[in-house]
Order: C-alpha cells, then structure tokens, then sequence
C-alpha cells in the first residue's frame, strides 16, 4: 500500500497564545505573530516534506485562503466562524485519506478531530515537533 501524504493543521491562534514569544508578538502587533508562526512552519514542512495547513480566526466576510504552489496553505475562517470549524471540516473530510496532524490547544476539537481520524498535538509537542525536525 502506498504511503498516504502527511498534513499538519495548525490552530494559528491557538499555538500563537500558547507559545510566550508568540503572544508577545501578538499583543505589539498580530501580523508579527502570525508571519513568525508561519515561518517556523515553512521550515518543518521543508525539512520534513510533511504538508503544513495553518487556520486563522479571520474578520472578512467570506473564508479566504492563502499560498504560493509548494508553500504552506493559509486559511482564515470569515467573520462569526471559528478556526475551529473550518479544521474540523478538513479532519473530517481528509482523515480518511491522508495521514493528519492537528495542533490546538482547544480540548473539544482535539476530541472532535481524534474521532475523525486525525492525530492531536499540543501547541508544545508542536514545538517539540519543530526543534527536532530542525536537528535531524
């Protein structure tokens, strides 16, 4: 059996409150966190060749979508939904298919995701995840 592509999901806000530098980052401005966060992500999915999708809270008024071909998927849920739910949408539509990894701090969707097949991590086994991939 061929081996199924890996994705990473990462809760952006969830892990940009969890991680201290982030969340200072954050409280000067939240464009700096967000763009430190996805940097961190760039690199493990070029060290890794695992597939890095990050979710954002958003303001607009549909959900918009970010990324150069080869890059990490951006997404920002629209305005009076969740993170959260867009993640769910994507554990519950590609767990079957795909070998998934999502990181939130949000105990509820790491339930939810579990029972869809994905994987949980924490926002500092992330972190774990990050520095060893930087080692090897």
């Amino acid at each position: 059996m061929p081996e199924r592509a890996r994705y990473l999901i990462v809760d952006g806000h969830s892990v940009i409150f969890a991680w201290p530098e982030l969340h200072k980052l954050h409280a000067r401005r939240s464009s700096l966190a967000r763009e430190a966060l996805v940097k961190q992500l760039r690199d493990y999915q070029d060290w890794t060749g695992v597939r890095v999708v990050v979710v954002f809270d958003g303001t607009g008024r549909k959900t918009s979508a970010t990324s150069e071909p080869g890059d990490v998927q951006i997404f920002y849920s629209r305005s009076g939904q969740s993170a959260d739910a867009i993640i769910e949408r994507l554990a519950s539509k590609y767990a079957k298919r795909f070998e998934l990894m999502v990181a939130t701090s949000d105990s509820m969707e790491a339930e939810t995701v579990q029972a869809c097949g994905a994987e949980w991590i924490s926002p500092k086994a992330l972190r774990g995840l990050l520095s060893n991939a930087r080692r090897a």
